[in-house]
């Protein structure tokens, strides 16, 4: 009978694996747009699961940290085939991605003298346009509740003026903290899709995101370049809320502030990433390969992608089980309404500083800025196309 099963299980891991890995090949546009990839894909064509399931299961990836659409399909997968679809699912989805921004990665690294500076200058600007989108789609629930828009000016402020990590995880847990006891936030009853988690798999998750948060960073302080790497990339990955751009001033400080990575190789990496399919997470394929101080190459690719999204993946196990007990909460729900608004004070912040200040540095860059952004928010461009865009016309100009 386990036989059995377990057959059955690897089979539907190689279906889950080749429908990722077409989303993956295909799922531009971030990771709202994954979200409705995904809703088509399972909800609609395969109906894998109900619409209120799949609502459900968004909102469990949208309160933990790490790549949200990820999560989603991470969970998806595990939902459907156990443990193997998770790893299945997790793979297909981020493959493309990862591999054209490792290619991209180990090709700067050859033909950096080759690239033309305003080839550089316009993947930057499309860095300033995609995050000023995200940050003003993240803000617009945010305008209508002064507290949360005090909360994210805040934010923003406190960052501006201490720029570094631990600044960022004091703002994230001070929010959170105000927000549960501040902000409104009505319970939910809607029922909770089935899991298929045992106990034992759950608490070994969680353990392990524990062990991992705690003793990297003593590793990293007695030992080399690559354990300094893990930490940071775990580090990024456990404390990001909201995933995506979000990840950007927590890998900038892991990263540049650090002297690991030049600004202007953070930020191209930032600009490739917006032209890909799959998860933005796979930026770190592109840092790990470039940073010279550690593996580089391939296996930095392979560091940097695995110990960026491991945080979610392990907290997707180690809560789902639990989800059903945590959201009839509602001062946890208010709580991540008060994370929600300081990390977009903190993307708010990443914005001016290092994207902005680094990037438009005269009026032609100016004007290449707002032209990308209104392309993108009221032209509707789907990210790719600015991203080819951007760089032609910083080739031409710059």
């Amino acid at each position: 009978m386990k036989e059995h099963v377990a057959a059955t299980d690897l089979s539907q891991a190689r279906q889950i694996f080749w429908i990722f890995l077409r989303l993956g090949c295909t799922s531009f546009g971030g990771p709202i747009a994954h979200l409705a990839y995904f809703h088509q894909a399972f909800v609609r064509d395969r109906r894998w699961l109900s619409e209120q399931a799949y609502s459900e299961l968004v909102a469990l990836c949208q309160f933990l940290p790490g790549p949200a659409s990820s999560q989603v399909g991470f969970a998806l997968g595990q939902l459907r085939g156990g443990t193997a679809g998770a790893v299945a699912a997790w793979l297909g989805f981020t493959l493309p991605s990862a591999i054209l921004m490792t290619a991209a990665g180990m090709g700067l690294i050859h033909l950096a003298t080759a690239l033309p500076e305003g080839l550089i200058a316009g993947l930057k600007i499309v860095a300033v346009a995609v995050i000023a989108q995200a940050v003003w789609g993240m803000s617009q629930p945010l305008l209508r509740d002064y507290r949360r828009l005090t909360l994210l000016f805040l934010s923003t402020l406190c960052m501006l003026i201490l720029p570094a990590s631990w600044t960022q995880l004091t703002l994230i847990v001070i929010a959170g903290l105000l927000g549960a006891y501040l902000l409104n936030q009505a319970q939910n009853s809607a029922p909770c899709p089935p899991v298929r988690i045992n106990r034992l798999t759950s608490t070994l998750a969680l353990l392990l995101f524990i062990t991992l948060l705690c003793l990297l960073p003593l590793i990293a302080a007695i030992a080399g370049t690559n354990w300094q790497l893990a930490h940071g990339f775990f580090q990024s990955g456990a404390l990001v809320f909201g995933g995506g751009h979000v990840v950007l001033p927590l890998l900038d400080s892991a990263l540049v502030q650090s002297g690991l990575l030049s600004n202007d190789d953070f930020l191209t990496g930032y600009g490739l990433a917006q032209a890909m399919p799959g998860p933005l997470f796979t930026v770190a394929a592109f840092y790990g390969a470039i940073i010279e101080s550690g593996p580089g190459g391939i296996g930095g690719s392979l560091l940097a992608l695995c110990m960026l999204f491991l945080p979610g993946l392990l907290l997707v196990w180690a809560v789902l089980p639990h989800w059903a007990s945590l959201r009839s909460r509602p001062r946890i729900a208010a709580a991540l309404l008060g994370v929600n608004a300081a990390v977009t004070g903190l993307l708010l912040a990443a914005l001016y500083q290092p994207v902005w200040i680094n990037s438009v540095t005269g009026p032609t860059e100016l004007v290449l800025a707002v032209v990308a952004f209104l392309a993108l928010t009221l032209g509707k461009q789907p990210p790719w196309r600015v991203v080819l865009l951007c760089p032609m016309l910083g080739w031409l100009l710059l």
